[in-house]
């Protein structure tokens, strides 16, 4: 039986009372586990930027064209890219990447779907070994 992994993180954290677009879309990506102290650069941040404004644009892009793009190593874009798709936000196709959905309303409710069906699957689990259980 092959696992598909894909890891969905959601941090609870307050909303940033300005409404600068910035700071929305950081927000916005630091509650969906994407962005983190550590990337004192917002490499991440930049990536995902990057991918959307493409997929507005219903185009793609390869790690070369997004290291070029954004002034970064190849290896940068491939370790955030990586963690991009593990979140399901991001799809590879050939050698391009592209955001899942080319607009941030659609891609949550893509996450959310995403969400509801791992629920689903870990409740029917559980209500299986409750049965064998006899709990």
């Amino acid at each position: 039986m092959a696992f598909i992994r894909q890891r969905i993180t959601i941090v609870n954290i307050r909303r940033p009372s300005e409404t600068n677009v910035n700071q929305e879309l950081q927000w916005l990506g630091t509650s969906l586990g994407l962005f983190n102290l550590r990337d004192k650069d917002k490499s991440c941040f930049r990536v995902f930027i990057e991918l959307l404004k493409c997929a507005k644009g219903n185009r793609t892009l390869t790690s070369d064209e997004l290291a070029a793009k954004l002034d970064l190593s190849r290896g940068t874009i491939i370790h955030h890219i990586n963690r991009l798709m593990e979140s399901g936000l991001v799809l590879h196709e050939g050698n391009n990447y592209t955001l899942r959905v080319d607009n941030l309303k659609a891609l949550i409710e893509e996450l959310e779907k995403d969400l509801k069906r791992a629920l689903d699957d870990l409740k029917d689990v559980a209500n299986e070994i409750d049965k064998t259980l006899r709990l």
